[in-house]
């Protein structure tokens, strides 16, 4: 690694957002801790950065997320609690809930954009690279989808996203990118990772420049952060993240990278649904039981 390529330490997580599309179940709880089997949503992205060698988190909060604080603190009552019962297990699960890392916490005091979000951790972070991670989107594979851009960052110095195939009827839902043709393979990635000439937030199919949609994974230079106090406000008055991506990949400083591994947009109910069944299918303990019900189930 050279002098200029700092380690990855810290990670954003932006959860600020009202979580409409789950009414009423989100009127008074955090989207992001509703349960995917037995773990609050936003437990697997925190799995996911502590896996990757994140040390500190950075959580950008709005009101009514108290509960995320208060999941990832210590409950020194609760564990006593549990020994005394005879359940050491679940005194250690929740211990260990934390996985050794920092938090620290931001308000985004109004709703403006993944990027204004992003914006906001500027000064805990500070001048070194970072991951954001979408605390709604849980992704499986080999290698934690975080650790791998991570990696790529090291290797290369440049900002890394995580990009999947989507059909063309869904590209409108997605950031899409617009990557360099005729690319040399890369001696590790192979011709998964990929330099990205520019990104169109949610194109209609027939302008689409391809049909590769961003997941919600990034790890990020620090410069990241003037390119989004210089952009501009757009559609409702929000910032966007996709336009200080533009920048870097105009400069050639963006690489996306095709994730290997699954998927589950568990923003949305059918996405979150999916996640559930299928988190809950691999479960050990309740894989079988949950297979045979299913089975069971005359529809």
């Amino acid at each position: 690694m050279t002098e200029k390529i700092r380690k990855v330490r810290k990670a954003v997580l932006p959860v600020a957002g009202l979580g409409t599309r789950f009414l009423p179940a989100t009127k008074a709880m955090p989207k992001e801790m509703l349960p995917v089997v037995d773990k609050p949503l936003i437990q697997y992205a925190v799995e996911e950065c502590a896996a990757s060698g994140i040390e500190h988190i950075i959580f950008v909060t709005g009101r009514r997320k108290s509960a995320i604080e208060d999941h990832f603190d210590r409950a020194p009552e609760l564990e006593s609690f549990l020994d005394e019962r005879g359940k050491p297990e679940q005194a250690r699960m929740v211990r260990e809930i934390s996985n050794g890392l920092r938090f620290s916490y931001t308000r985004q005091s109004e709703a403006l954009g993944l990027g204004h979000a992003v914006l906001c951790a500027a000064e805990l972070v500070g001048d070194e690279p970072f991951a954001v991670l979408l605390g709604d989107v849980i992704m499986e594979g080999a290698i934690p989808a975080t650790r791998e851009l991570v990696e790529i960052y090291e290797a290369t110095g440049a900002g890394a996203i995580h990009v999947e195939r989507v059909p063309r009827e869904r590209v409108h839902l997605y950031g899409i990118v617009d990557v360099a043709p005729d690319q040399p393979r890369h001696p590790r990635w192979g011709d998964r990772l990929l330099a990205v000439r520019n990104l169109v937030e949610k194109p209609a199919a027939d302008k689409a420049p391809s049909n590769l949609g961003v997941t919600g994974r990034y790890v990020l230079p620090p410069e990241i952060f003037g390119y989004l106090a210089e952009t501009k406000p757009g559609t409702g008055g929000e910032i966007q993240l996709t336009d200080a991506l533009c920048r870097l990949a105009k400069e050639n400083k963006l690489f996306a990278c095709i994730y290997e591994g699954k998927t589950y947009d568990a923003g949305d109910k059918l996405g979150f649904l999916e996640a559930t069944v299928e988190i809950a299918l691999k479960d050990p303990k309740l894989g079988a039981g949950f297979r045979a019900y299913l089975r069971g189930l005359k529809l």
